[in-house]
C-alpha cells in the first residue's frame, strides 16, 4: 500500500506569508506535484500544524486548498491548530468518543492509527490519560495485525534542543500504553521540520520538512527555534509485510530527470520536451 504524507503546511488567509514564505502557494504547489506524480496512492495524511494560527479563517483556506487535491485525505492536529475552528470547518473529520482528532484505519496491511498530541495554548505535546486509553483499547483490538502509528509531537528527544523543549509531555504514560505485545511497525512524525529518522525503544520513526519552512540543523541552540528555507518535500511510503519504505521527494526542486541514454523525462517516466 502507498500513501503519502505531507506535514506542516501553517496556512494562512491569502496574501500572508509566514517567515517571508508563502505557505498557500507552498500547499498548492505540493498538491498540483501530488496530483501529477502520486496517483498510484490511496490516500494523503496532514500530520498536524496544518494552519500557522488556529483561525476559522486559515482552515477556510485550506479547506478551498484540498478541494483540489485528487487523492482521499484524512487531517491530523499540532500544536498550531485549534481544535473548534478546525471542526467548524471540517465537520467530517473523525474524532474519538471524547471529541479528540484521533481515529484508527484497517487496511490490507495492518491498522493505522492517528493520534492526537495538541495541547491547545502549548508549544509542546500531551497525550492525557483518555488518550492513552483509546490508545490502549484500540492497540487490544488490532491484536497480531502490525500496527502504524501517526502524530505531531515526537513522544523522545531529537538531538535539536529547540525543539526537544517542545516534545510530547507525558512520555512515560504514553509509553506505558504501549507496552504490550502490539506488533508497532513504524511512527510518523510531523514537528520536526526536518528529515530525521532513527528508532526509539526499537520502534522505527520518520519526520519530514514542512511545505513551508524549516528548522536548522542546529545541535546547540535552546531557543529561539533556528528557522531556515530549506526546500519543502512530502513523503511516499510504502507499507508491506514485510518492509517500511519513506521517500522525500523535493517538490519545489526543477532539476532534471534524465535516463541513462540522457533523454529528459518527468518524474513520472514522461518525455520533456
Amino acid at each position: 500500500m502507498r500513501f503519502v504524507q505531507v506535514t506542516d503546511t501553517h496556512i494562512m488567509p491569502r496574501g500572508q506569508s509566514v517567515l517571508g514564505l508563502d505557505p498557500v502557494a507552498r500547499l498548492e504547489a505540493c498538491i498540483a506535484d501530488i496530483n501529477r506524480n502520486r496517483g498510484d496512492a490511496s490516500f494523503c495524511v496532514f500530520t498536524g500544524d496544518l494552519t500557522d494560527r488556529g483561525e476559522w479563517e486559515g482552515y477556510s483556506v485550506l479547506r478551498d486548498c484540498l478541494a483540489y487535491l485528487e487523492l482521499p485525505y484524512y487531517l491530523m492536529v499540532g500544536n498550531h491548530d485549534r481544535r473548534a475552528p478546525f471542526l467548524a470547518n471540517f465537520p467530517e473529520a473523525l474524532r474519538d468518543e471524547d471529541g479528540f482528532v484521533q481515529f484508527g484505519l484497517s487496511t490490507p496491511v495492518g491498522r493505522l492509527l492517528f493520534l492526537d498530541t495538541l495541547d491547545e495554548g502549548r508549544s509542546a505535546g500531551l497525550y492525557c490519560d483518555r488518550r492513552c486509553r483509546w490508545l490502549s483499547n484500540r492497540l487490544i483490538e488490532a491484536g497480531s495485525n502490525p500496527i502504524y502509528l501517526f502524530m505531531h509531537h515526537p513522544p523522545f528527544d531529537i538531538g535539536i534542543p529547540s525543539l526537544d523543549r517542545m516534545k510530547l509531555d507525558g512520555a512515560d504514560a504514553f509509553t506505558e500504553a504501549l507496552a504490550g505485545p502490539a506488533d508497532i511497525r513504524h511512527i510518523f512524525l510531523g514537528h520536526v521540520h526536518r528529515p530525521v529518522s532513527g528508532s526509539w525503544r526499537g520502534i522505527p520513526f520518520s519526520a519530514l520538512p514542512s511545505t513551508n519552512h524549516q528548522i536548522a540543523a542546529d545541535f546547540e541552540t535552546v531557543s529561539p527555534l533556528p528557522y531556515c528555507h530549506e526546500t519543502p518535500a512530502y513523503a511516499i511510503v510504502d507499507l508491506d509485510v514485510d518492509r517500511t519504505l519513506v521517500h522525500l521527494h523535493r517538490y519545489l526542486d526543477d532539476g532534471d530527470v534524465r535516463r541513462s541514454d540522457g533523454e529528459r523525462v518527468t518524474p513520472g517516466g514522461e518525455k520533456r520536451d
